[in-house]
Order: structure tokens, then sequence, then C-alpha cells
């Protein structure tokens, strides 16, 4: 079977239909050069001139654009009720700051009334190592008195760092808030109640008296008139 092909062939132009196309590319071409008329556009325009008009009037007549910004009772409430935790924290921390000086003035109080009643204990020991120096036997060796010195002077040393201090007695006047005199000397050169001769050291802790210093104390001598009275 022998195959055939078939062969289109578009029919020739003619002079009249080129002629009748011209024409109706022209009319097209003036159809679209003629401008649109006034009423016409497009309408999403046309809506925002239209809605244009009652903003103007808003704006001309005074009344808020905005939301209306008066605070509601609710947030009246809130506000208050911050106020009053914001005071009750105040008050806690308050609480809190004295709490923690008081705790820490007690434990320092504590803390000195032991070391107070340490040393008042050690006091008598003090006491010996003074009467044995003052009161030395001849026939003892030096060098033993020596070690009670380095002892004595190591205690004293060790009690000083904790707040012990001896009361000064040499050339002061009687003071009945760290003296206490027992007995009384007739001295005409020394001062009305001058401070003679001390029995027994006092001492004070951390500037509070812990125990008097005992003492002599010098009065001035009585005339002669007076004791023949007498």
């Amino acid at each position: 079977m022998v195959g055939t092909s078939l062969h289109l062939h578009r029919p020739p132009t003619t002079y009249g239909q080129r002629v009748y196309n011209r024409k109706v590319m022209e009319n097209e071409k003036e159809q679209l050069a003629d401008p649109l008329p006034e009423d016409a556009g497009d309408p999403y325009t046309s809506d925002l001139k239209e809605n244009d008009g009652p903003a103007t009037e808003d704006i001309s007549s005074g009344q808020p654009a905005g939301p209306n910004l008066e605070p509601s009772p609710s947030y009246e409430k809130l506000k208050e009720e911050k106020a009053q935790l914001y005071e009750r924290l105040l008050r806690k921390q308050a609480d809190l700051e004295n709490f923690r000086k008081r705790a820490q003035r007690e434990k320092d109080e504590h803390r000195q009334h032991a070391t107070e009643d340490l040393i008042r204990t050690l006091l008598p020991v003090l006491d010996g190592f003074d009467r044995a120096l003052r009161q030395r036997d001849a026939s003892a060796p030096k060098p033993f008195y020596q070690g009670m010195e380095l002892i004595h002077r190591q205690l004293f040393d060790v009690l000083t760092r904790a707040g012990l201090e001896a009361i000064d007695t040499s050339g002061q006047l009687f003071d009945p808030n760290y003296h206490q005199a027992v007995e009384t000397v007739e001295d005409a050169a020394r001062r009305e109640m001058e401070i003679v001769e001390e029995l027994q050291k006092g001492y004070k802790l951390k500037h509070r008296l812990l125990r008097p210093a005992i003492v002599k104390v010098s009065v001035k001598p009585k005339a002669a008139g007076s004791q023949a009275s007498e």
C-alpha cells in the first residue's frame, strides 16, 4: 500500500480580504485612543471617594476618632492590689533585716558572756602569779622566777587579745566606778582620795568593768584641836 501525504495549504488571501482587515485594525486603534468618560472609572476609586466624605465630617464635628482611654474599674483594682503587695513586701524586708540584726547582736552577746565567764575564772590564776612575783623568796633560784614571769606574760597576752584590760591605779584618784576602797591612810603629801596602794588588780573586758580594783586611799590628817576634842 502506497502511503499518501496530505498537504494543507492556506487559501490565498484576496485583495478585498486584506482591505477589510486593515479597516478593522484601524477601528480598534481609534477605540483605544478615545478617552474614558468622566463618570466611568475604577469602582474601587469611586468607593474611596465616597468614603472620604464621612471622615471629613467626623473630623470637623470634633468627636474623638480613637478608643476610650479612661481606666476601667478592673485596672484600678489591680493597681490598688499591686500597691498593697508592694507595701507588704517592704514591711517583710524590714522585719527580716531587724531579725538579722537582732540575731547577730544576740550571737555577739552570747559569745561575749561565754568569754567573760572563762576570763573571770582565770583571774585568780593571774592574782596568784602577781602575789608570787611580788613576794619572792631569796633562796629560790633566779631561773625559777624568770620562768614564772614568762608564763604570766604569755597568759596575760592571751587574755589581752580576748579583750581583757587592767585598770590603772598608779597616781589616780579614787573612782567608785572602777575602784573599791578598803582602807584609808592619812597622808598630808598626797591629794584627798588619792590611791596609795593597790591590794588587788582590777580588770575591764572590752571597756566594761569585769572586777573593780581593791585599793587604799589617802585622806588629809585631822587637826590637833579636833583630835583633842574627840
